[in-house]
């Protein structure tokens, strides 16, 4: 297969390359990354110096019709992974613009060049914050649930997922959409809560949890997630959504004192901070059709996740101390005063 993987240098896209790579060596994967805050070029450098990996990396922006049009000509691409994406809330709150220009239409337009040159598979990622909140005790989401999002972030994703209908009903091009619940693993950038708590308790520094601590998230590592994309590009149907999780709920206050535990910390550096605008209260994926029609499950608990996790992150101190420098350090910085 002739893969082009967008936004392959960010978190969930250097794990799928890596995967993919493992799994499927003959495959050739051209990977699209505009390189913004989050996406690091060095995480694939280990593919990127092996003479003999089926891979290329192209600096560009999803959003550049012509320069999408020409890869896939080039390099004869056959299907499409999308995991290019503005992806923090936080952000989204500050600066709702670049989520509409990357998510929305940055999507439609990988989508109308694939259609164009005909090619057979598009998936597309999207997020179980399109799915808006759960109160505590209703049933997990399920792909019919309506699209009901509640932040800059969740709507512009929302938006683009409803384009991808649309282009399937319209069109009738071969797209399936993945929903996944919150990944956590190696390579993911800190300004998420898990490598944000780490870096922080490590540093022995204040760990900042938004309002009571309360709000419930379903956490899936982020093999797994990658894993569920796979099971879709080779076996999705088109028109079709499938919902991944790890069956893994936690509020973060949970999440957060599991993480001082292992790291033989106490509780004493937590602190609550004034919540953020639009909070969903809970995420829950019931991924019955994806374990159905894909033969998905979640393989890594997270006890056994977040130990992993962690361990990487203590293990390489130096890609995280190059990632949470200059703009990032900043944002944070402000972001987070602002909140007390």
């Amino acid at each position: 297969m002739r893969l082009l993987v967008t936004g392959g240098c960010g978190f969930i896209g250097t794990n799928f390359i890596y995967l993919m790579q493992e799994r499927h060596p003959d495959w050739k994967i051209v990977n699209l990354d505009k390189l913004t805050y989050a996406g690091n070029r060095k995480n694939l450098l280990a593919i990127e110096n092996n003479a003999d990996a089926n891979y290329s990396f192209i600096h560009g922006d999803i959003c550049d019709k012509t320069l999408v049009t020409n890869i896939i000509e080039e390099y004869q691409i056959e299907a499409v992974v999308n995991f290019a994406a503005e992806s923090h809330v936080d952000r989204s709150i500050n600066d709702p613009a670049p989520f509409l220009t990357t998510n929305i239409q940055g999507a439609q337009n990988l989508m109308e060049c694939a259609r164009q040159a005909g090619l057979e598979k598009f998936v597309h990622v999207s997020t179980d914050e399109v799915y808006g909140t759960l109160a505590k005790n209703e049933p997990a989401f399920t792909e019919d649930n309506p699209l009901i999002p509640n932040s800059p972030y969740s709507a512009s994703k929302a938006g683009a997922d409803l384009m991808a209908r649309a282009y399937f009903e319209t069109y009738n091009f071969p797209i399936s959409i993945t929903r996944c619940s919150n990944n956590y693993g190696p390579y993911q950038f800190p300004e998420k809560l898990i490598p944000l708590m780490y870096t922080k308790a490590v540093a022995g520094e204040q760990l900042p949890i938004y309002g009571d601590g309360s709000n419930i998230r379903d956490w899936i590592y982020v093999d797994d997630h990658c894993t569920g994309v796979e099971l879709t590009l080779l076996k999705g149907q088109p028109g079709r959504a499938y919902n991944f999780g790890g069956a893994a709920e936690k509020t973060n206050l949970e999440l957060v004192r599991e993480l001082l535990s292992i790291l033989g910390k106490d509780e004493s550096s937590i602190t609550f901070v004034k919540d953020r605008p639009g909070h969903d209260q809970r995420y829950a994926m019931d991924f019955t059709v994806a374990q159905n029609e894909l033969g998905f499950s979640p393989s890594v608990t997270f006890a056994e996740g977040i130990r992993k996790t962690i361990q990487w992150y203590q293990d390489n101190e130096l890609w995280l101390e190059e990632v949470k420098s200059g703009s990032y350090r900043d944002f944070m910085a402000e972001w987070y005063g602002e909140r007390k």
